[in-house]
């Protein structure tokens, strides 16, 4: 039986396990769930009424949590690119920075959009200034880490930067990277670019009218 992902295509965590997908050509049916969809939203609430994109289904057994899904397929659906090391120090430190990108960009990023969304105007300010106060601490952070290095964790691409494709993605849309942080920048760059990452985008461009905030005329 094939491989079922319940999700939307501009939910960044869905697009996080995409990334994953894509890397390792894994085959899988995708069920976009939304108005137009109430069997699919159905189901996927019959199994999680927590609410959560994204879901995973793989005969009669269904995982949530993103980071939890990508490490079940290491698992059971391994494919050429090993998105986590073999060592289990450095297995260690790629999934500290896919924690990294979910809680302290991701989590800023969303609580931005989450500000607009109320409708509330003041509400909307003050989710942008507490998103920029964080993802500033963020960005900082990353600057220095990411020097000298191709990705997250180093020279191979891995779950961090799944984590990291769609957090930066949006998180730059809420408050732009500056100058003031070039390896960032060049790192974002360069996960646009990957083809796994660049697949999401483009499957996502439809809806960008969603976007609370307003979605840029650039990515």
């Amino acid at each position: 039986m094939s491989l079922v992902v319940y999700g939307h295509p501009f939910s960044s965590y869905t697009q996080k396990l995409l990334v994953a997908l894509y890397e390792n050509e894994t085959p899988f049916d995708f069920r976009c769930l939304g108005p137009d969809t109430p069997d699919y939203v159905a189901d996927w609430l019959k199994h999680w009424p927590l609410a959560k994109f994204p879901m995973l289904q793989d005969g009669e057994r269904r995982l949530v949590e993103t980071s939890i899904i990508i490490e079940y397929l290491e698992l059971a659906h391994p494919g050429k690119v090993a998105l986590l090391p073999e060592d289990p120090m450095a297995a260690l430190e790629v999934r500290f920075l896919d924690r990294f990108f979910d809680l302290h960009v991701m989590a800023p990023m969303q609580a931005a959009v989450a500000g607009a969304l109320t409708g509330d105007p003041v509400k909307r300010e003050e989710g942008l200034a507490q998103s920029a106060q964080l993802l500033e601490r963020a960005y900082g952070w990353l600057e220095g880490h990411l020097a000298r290095k191709t990705w997250a964790a180093g020279e191979d691409f891995t779950l961090a930067d799944c984590a990291a494709a769609p957090s930066l993605f949006y998180a730059d849309w809420v408050h732009r990277i500056s100058s003031q942080y070039p390896c960032l920048a060049a790192y974002r760059a360069r996960l646009l670019a990957r083809p796994s990452f660049a697949r999401a985008v483009e499957e996502a461009r439809p809806y960008r009218p969603l976007f609370p905030l307003g979605a840029p005329d650039r990515d």
